[in-house]
């Protein structure tokens, strides 16, 4: 009897204390949670932040009107990034960069979308970076299901095998990567665990969850899982590799409504080299058009071939403001 006794008190304080860590875990959640939203709310209600909330809330709008568009594109112009471009009829400052710089000029540029997206979120960019004389920019197109069947590893592969591609067709040994929000993690996947750091030169992220987000608990499916906070693929991610030859820049922004909390964008790895850009004002969705994010990632690609050994903004000094405003 006196064994019974013991089994069950036994058993009483491992349940008693799976439900004390259980509530401590919820009530930690719960206050990064509303840290999040508190951080959100502060940026929105400064003076830029209202501006951007507009910005957003008008993106989202044009958003909705060009999805159809950037699911034809690929039908309707079938050479896509392989499209001829004159340079005698680009501005003087455009053919100034194809003719100094003729390496950053065509080395290509791959934009990675988010989830439930499609190439139209890079409308904007793709035309801001041709402007500046970028001839190779090229949008990828991943299943509109993703959200509900996708999963980051394999995205990350099916990456991998679209750059050899386009470095194929193009004869280009490296390219360029953006990835804005889901797009960021699976390229990072692929550069840090599927050596795709031997392709990928520079890769630029623009609020993706490197941390995870815990937005993604309201959405129960494998991909959402993956990026919750301390999951197996995040966790792994995480985990000590081989020196890395990709070149990291990381965007965020204090008002991101999606990865909550806002920190979480950011990126410190011991075996990455990351610098990093803080943006006070800019919701998830319109980081992609914000003339900032722009001109950070502009910056970040042209800077490859300078000649200039520049120094990697520490993540701690970057978050304390060393980046973007």
């Amino acid at each position: 009897m006196g064994d019974v006794q013991r089994w069950a008190r036994s058993l009483a304080d491992r349940v008693g204390t799976g439900l004390n860590g259980a509530v401590e875990a919820g009530a930690a959640t719960g206050r990064e949670l509303l840290d999040g939203a508190l951080g959100v709310a502060r940026a929105a209600l400064s003076p830029g932040g209202v501006r951007g909330a507009v910005v957003e809330a008008a993106w989202l709008a044009s958003r909705a009107a060009m999805y159809p568009w950037g699911v034809v594109e690929e039908q309707l112009r079938p050479e896509g990034h392989l499209r001829h471009y004159r340079t005698d009829e680009l501005p003087p400052r455009t053919r100034g960069l194809v003719v100094s710089a003729m390496e950053a000029a065509g080395t290509p540029i791959v934009l990675v979308h988010g989830i439930g997206d499609n190439r139209s979120a890079f409308a904007v960019l793709s035309g801001a970076l041709r402007r500046r004389g970028f001839g190779v920019v090229h949008a990828v197109n991943y299943s509109v299901l993703t959200a509900l069947t996708g999963d980051v590893r394999r995205s990350a592969a099916l990456l991998g095998e679209h750059v050899e591609r386009i470095c194929e067709q193009t004869g280009s040994e490296r390219v360029h990567v953006v990835g804005h929000s889901l797009g960021g993690l699976i390229a990072r996947y692929y550069v840090q665990r599927l050596h795709g750091d031997k392709r990928v030169q520079t890769l630029v992220t623009l609020g993706t969850p490197h941390g995870g987000t815990l937005s993604a608990y309201l959405f129960p499916t494998a991909l959402t899982r993956q990026l919750r906070p301390g999951s197996d693929l995040l966790s792994e991610l995480a985990e000590p590799s081989r020196p890395c030859r990709t070149r990291f820049v990381v965007v965020w922004s204090e008002m991101d409504q999606v990865v909550i909390p806002q920190r979480n964008a950011r990126l410190e790895h011991p075996s990455l080299l990351v610098e990093e850009h803080r943006i006070r004002d800019s919701g998830h969705l319109s980081l992609p058009v914000d003339r900032r994010v722009i001109r950070a990632v502009v910056t970040a690609i042209t800077r490859s071939y300078d000649g200039v050994s520049h120094d990697i903004v520490p993540v701690r000094e970057g978050f304390g403001g060393g980046g973007v405003t």
